[in-house]
């Protein structure tokens, strides 16, 4: 399985900014996806996750502020970004499983996701 992160960069605050995950040996269509990040000296924490089924959960800093999305078509998920703020700034990482149990309870339940990207750098300043 690879995940390739995409579109991160620079964004005055206030500003917009979408990033995508190309999945290649996994479905964005079963199992799960979702996004965490980590800013320097900051334990990493789960931001969007988005299931088969579409369902959609995010993590109370980002509501309403950020959407995660899939596109079956081209193995990808999205993570647009709206209204950023200066403590949104963090390295992006992509994330899929196929697992019941973690799919389930989602990046709230804290497991471990099977596959990670490489991470996309958000900046905002």
């Amino acid at each position: 399985v690879q995940l390739v992160e995409s579109g991160g960069g620079s964004v005055q605050p206030g500003g917009s900014l979408r990033v995508s995950c190309a999945a290649s040996g996994h479905t964005v269509s079963s199992g799960c996806m979702g996004w965490f990040r980590q800013a320097p000296g900051k334990e990493r924490e789960g931001v969007a996750g988005i299931v088969s089924d579409g369902r959609t959960s995010y993590a109370n800093v980002v509501k309403g502020r950020f959407t995660i999305s899939q596109d079956n078509a081209k193995n990808t998920v999205y993570l647009q970004m709206n209204s950023l703020k200066p403590e949104d700034t963090a390295m992006y990482y992509c994330v899929a499983d196929y697992r019941y149990f973690v799919c389930r309870g989602g990046f709230q339940a804290g497991y471990e996701y099977l596959h990670w990207g490489q991470g996309t750098q958000v900046t905002v300043s």
